[in-house]
């Protein structure tokens, strides 16, 4: 006997089946693939090696331009320092991320094939775990047990489906060592290039002011950006970011200053 359709009115009492239309599918296909997409980066890092790299950029440069020139150093002298940071610390970061994200798809590939071990030594303990897993999940006895069965008769992704329901990781879902390398890169040095700017155009009280308002505004309009696709509130990411900027700058400014004769 087959499985019987779903009661919809108690699955989801607020929906009216006889009111579904293309539009509201189409829209909900559209949330679901948005909500994918932010999975697959989340796994694979993407959003973590983006804000790590663009702040990263904006900190590690601003607190040493700014520790150069507490020194009172000639601007040549702080725009070849600030350089040397940038091309250094994009590398360092791209290295970085290159052996950690190839390290977690290394870790997941070996989960997978130890968990192919389990099914090859016993099967039914393996299909009992599957099972327990997705009855946690909400599941009814007998739709887990169904889908348990279907899960490890996937061919050869059955594996890492396997891994994936019952300890949250798969090599799939890691994401490319490359892509986190080169973004990386790219978002450090991006981030470190902003409070060099100024050097390039002035020197002195002009030159360390546009460095501040510059990473001041990029670190704002980071912290913004993650309150607002975390739903934790603009204002406090943007301003717990500026603090940790200006505490990190002024620190190192002081201790630029105690070396030599501020610029200013």
């Amino acid at each position: 006997m087959g499985v019987p359709g779903p009661d919809w009115a108690v699955l989801a009492p607020h929906w009216q089946p006889e009111h579904r239309s293309a539009e509201q599918d189409a829209a909900a296909e559209a949330e679901l693939t948005a909500l994918r997409t932010t999975a697959e980066r989340v796994a694979g890092g993407g959003i973590r090696a983006a804000v790590l790299g663009v702040n990263d950029g904006l900190v590690t440069n601003l607190c040493l331009i700014l520790g150069v020139a507490g020194a009172s150093v000639e601007a040549g002298t702080v725009r070849l320092s600030g350089l040397a940071s940038l091309v250094a610390g994009a590398l360092s970061m791209a290295a970085g991320e290159w052996v950690s994200v190839r390290s977690q798809a290394e870790v997941a590939e070996g989960m997978e094939r130890s968990l192919h071990q389990a099914w090859e030594l016993s099967p039914p303990v393996v299909l009992a775990q599957l099972t327990k897993s997705l009855r946690e999940r909400g599941l009814d006895r007998e739709t887990a047990v169904r889908a348990s069965r279907g899960v490890v008769t996937s061919g050869r992704e059955a594996s890492a489906t396997s891994t994936r329901i019952l300890f949250g990781v798969s090599a799939h879902d890691v994401g490319s060592p490359v892509v986190a390398a080169v973004s990386s890169l790219l978002l450090f040095a991006l981030g470190a290039l902003l409070p060099l700017l100024p050097w390039f155009f002035a020197d002195g009280h002009a030159a360390v002011v546009g460095s501040v308002v510059l990473t001041a505004v990029a670190s704002l309009a980071v912290g913004g950006a993650l309150g607002y696709g975390s739903g934790r509130g603009v204002l406090r990411l943007a301003g717990r970011q500026l603090l940790i900027v200006a505490v990190a700058s002024a620190v190192t400014y002081g201790l630029g200053a105690v070396a030599g004769s501020s610029v200013l």
